[in-house]
This record gives C-alpha cells, structure tokens and sequence, in this order.
C-alpha cells in the first residue's frame, strides 16, 4: 500500500469515527437522563415539592418567638398665632418579642405543616415514577414504530414483488386480469399502511422529543433474548399488601387527610384562650425646649428607656359566629379527605391486582405472539411451495404474507407492552426506581 491510498484509509477511517459519534443510538438510561434535566413536567413537580416543603416551616413558626424592631424620628414645630414657639426633632425605637405560651391552634397549625410537607414529598416521588414511565412509554412507542414501519416497508417490496410476477405471468398467458388486479389491489393497501405507519412513527417521535428536549435519530432495540418473566412473587395478595404499604399516591392521601384533621383540631381550638409571654422595650428623646413655648422641659435631650414584661391573654368569645362557622368548615373537609383517602386506598388494591394480572397476561401474549410468528413463517413458506406447484393462489399466497408482517408487529407490540406492564406494576407498589430502567438499558443492544 503507497502512502497516498494509505492517507486515504486513514481518512476513511477518521470519517467513520466523526460519522459514528453523531449516529450512535442512546439507550433507555441516557434518554431519562435527558428527561430528568429537561422535562418540563418534571421540574414543575419539582417545584411542588419545593414549595410544599415550606408548610412545615411555616407551621413551626407559629411556636417560636416573634420579634420585631420599629423607629421613627420627626420635626415638630409649635405655633400661637402663626408664630413659631419651639421647634424640635424628637425620635424613637423600640423593640417587641412574644412567645406563645399556650396556643393550642398554634400546635395543630404545626403538626398540618409537617403532614403536609410529607404529602409533598410523597407526590414528587409518585410523580418521579411517572416520568419513568413516560418516557418508558415514549421510548417503546418510538421503537414500537420503527418496527411496524419496517414490516410496512417489507410487506410493500414483498407484494410489490409479487405484484410485479403476476403482471409477467398474465402478459405471457399463465394467469388470468384478476391475479392482476388482486395484487395490485393488495399492494395498494400496503402503500396505505405505510403511509400511516410514517406518521404514528413521527408523531411518536414529537412525543419522546417533547418530554427529553430534543430530537433523538438513533434509539436501542432489545435484544432478541430478552427474559420475559413472571412477577416475583407471584402471589397477589403480597403485591397488594406492598401496595397498601408502600404507593406514593395512597401516602400522600393519607398525609393530606392528617393534615385535614389537624387543620380541624386547629379550628375547633380558637375559642380557647391564647397566653403569650410579652416583651417589649423602647428608647426615645425629644429636643423640645419648652412646654406651651414658656415652661422648661426638665427632659430637654436625655434619653428615655422604658421596659415592660407581660403574660398575655386573649380569649375570643364571640366573633359573630364566624368561630364555629370556620370550625364546621374545617371538620366538613376533614370528612372530605377520609373519603379520598378510602376511595385512593381502594384504588390501589384494584390498580395492583389489575397491574399483576396485566403482566401475567403479557407474558402469555409474548409466548403466545413469538410462537404465532414461527407459526406464520412457516405458513408462508408452504404456501410459497403451494404456489408454485399449483396447488395454492395469489389471494393464499398474499393472505400468507399479510399474516406473517402482522405476527411480527404484534410480537414486537407484545414485548414493550410487556415491559410497560411492569414498570406500572412496581409503580403500583411503590417500587420502581431508576434501577429498574437501568436493567432493561443493560439488556439492548
């Protein structure tokens, strides 16, 4: 090899690698990565949970002491008769702290602040889960696509194949219009279903790109052997006790319906009396000179400080009736979110046991689907042999066909959906994690 063909290899070869880096295909792991940075769903949960976080703050407020500082200063003028008398400035701050010392609503307001901070918390991990499932959903949809778009394309270039052989045939007298115009008809629809198989693989696209941020060229496929399992254990009554224990939504139900109660307790407490320990300090001076602009004022410029300390009560008796009205109120949304919290409880029992019976059935339909395919094949292939001896039509062979390229979107279907079924299971339960898509990224290609 000269040196000139060498430079040209190596050339080669650099382009491949630049070519390479812009087409490598990215993995279920890398496209949530993306979604965590930039789906926006995700950030809005985010900042949910950022400002739910702030009710336990601001319920303990109410226990601490409360200070505050406030000053003023101010020019006087003292006039008789539109004649200036004494002029002064005369200036002044003071400093006030309270502590609650009995304020049963206080108490109450604290421990709802700390329910619902946990509800916030409880919600962005239920909402964590369902990005992951999203873009689970999003990705399989874009392969699931690129799959039926390929059996699309291999159907039409077989039909079209065959459509092309029946026109020979029939311009040499071995087969009859009708051959013809079946094929022709048939390959018709093929470019039908692959026009829309073009667009669900776009719009599939759009869906995945609006949830990571940008268009993604290349996605990984499973392997071929991927493991179809069952779920473990495969008992269901033990899925539906984790559930109960464990789903992020039933937790925030029931944190929100403790804050509810604490919010109730809190208004039924505001007829009790408030005792609060009182402080207060404050210094001032005045430059006044005389009192009625003819008697001396003996304080001229010495500064005053004055020192109280107080316990406070305050006791409401009567407000109008809005006390009880506030208290009926609270109680009455209490009793709403009991409710809630029943009906999200028997939500996730039925949305587990629906859950565990969706994959045991997936699991079937992939069994079922992959066999359905070898089934298929072989069917093709006998008819093919049929067809050629005689013994089969162009309609045999064409239905043949058709149900080959079908069995191969729905086993392809069969398995996302499979996949699909158990993450939302393990949602169900409180258990999916981002390991879980890590797993099925380590098990393509």
């Amino acid at each position: 090899m000269n040196y000139k063909d060498l430079t040209k290899l190596i050339a080669f070869s650099v382009s491949l690698l630049f070519l390479s880096s812009f087409l490598r295909s990215e993995n279920l792991q890398e496209v949530y990565e993306l979604a965590l940075k930039n789906d926006p769903l995700l950030k809005a949960a985010e900042a949910s949970y950022r400002a739910g976080k702030e009710n336990k703050v601001q319920g303990r407020a109410g226990l601490l002491p409360s200070l505050s500082v406030s000053g003023s200063t101010s020019w006087n003028e003292y006039r008789v008769a539109d004649q200036i008398i004494d002029q002064y400035n005369s200036s002044g701050y003071s400093a006030n702290i309270s502590q609650p010392l009995f304020r049963m609503d206080k108490w109450f307001q604290f421990r709802r602040g700390k329910a619902l901070s946990k509800s916030a918390e409880a919600e962005f991990a239920y909402q964590q889960q369902e990005t992951m499932i999203r873009v689970a959903s999003a990705y399989f949809n874009v392969l699931n696509s690129i799959d039926s778009l390929n059996a699309a394309l291999a159907e039409e270039k077989a039909i079209g194949r065959q459509k092309d052989l029946a026109k020979k045939r029939f311009e040499v007298g071995l087969a009859a219009i009708t051959e013809v115009q079946e094929t022709q008809a048939a390959y018709d629809l093929t470019v039908v279903a692959k026009i829309s198989r073009e667009a669900q693989l776009d719009t599939a696209r759009e869906t995945l790109s609006s949830i990571v941020g940008k268009d993604i060229t290349l996605l990984s496929p499973l392997k071929e052997a991927f493991e179809i399992s069952l779920p473990n254990p495969l008992d269901r009554d033990s899925w539906v006790s984790m559930g109960l224990n464990n789903n992020f939504q039933l937790k925030s139900a029931k944190l929100q319906r403790d804050a509810a109660k604490s919010s109730a307790r809190s208004a039924g407490s505001n007829h009790l009396p408030n005792i609060d320990i009182v402080g207060r300090a404050s210094k001032s001076t005045s430059k006044q000179g005389k009192f009625g602009g003819f008697i001396q004022n003996p304080l001229f410029g010495i500064e005053q400080d004055t020192r109280q300390y107080a316990i406070q009560v305050n006791w409401p008796l009567y407000a109008g009736g809005s006390i009880r009205s506030a208290r009926r109120q609270a109680y009455a949304n209490y009793d709403r979110s009991k409710e809630q919290a029943i009906y999200t409880e028997r939500s996730t029992i039925r949305d587990v046991r629906s859950n565990h019976f969706g994959v045991q059935t997936q699991v079937a339909n992939v069994t079922a689907r992959k066999q359905a395919l070898a089934s298929a094949e072989s069917a093709l292939e006998a008819t093919q042999v049929g067809y050629e001896v005689g013994t089969r039509n162009t309609v045999d062979l064409l239905d043949s066909q058709k149900r080959l390229y079908q069995a191969q979107r729905d086993y392809a279907s069969s398995r996302y959906e499979y996949i699909i079924a158990m993450l939302r299971l393990k949602a169900s339960v409180g258990s999916l994690n981002p390991g879980d898509l890590i797993s099925i990224s380590d098990r393509m290609e």
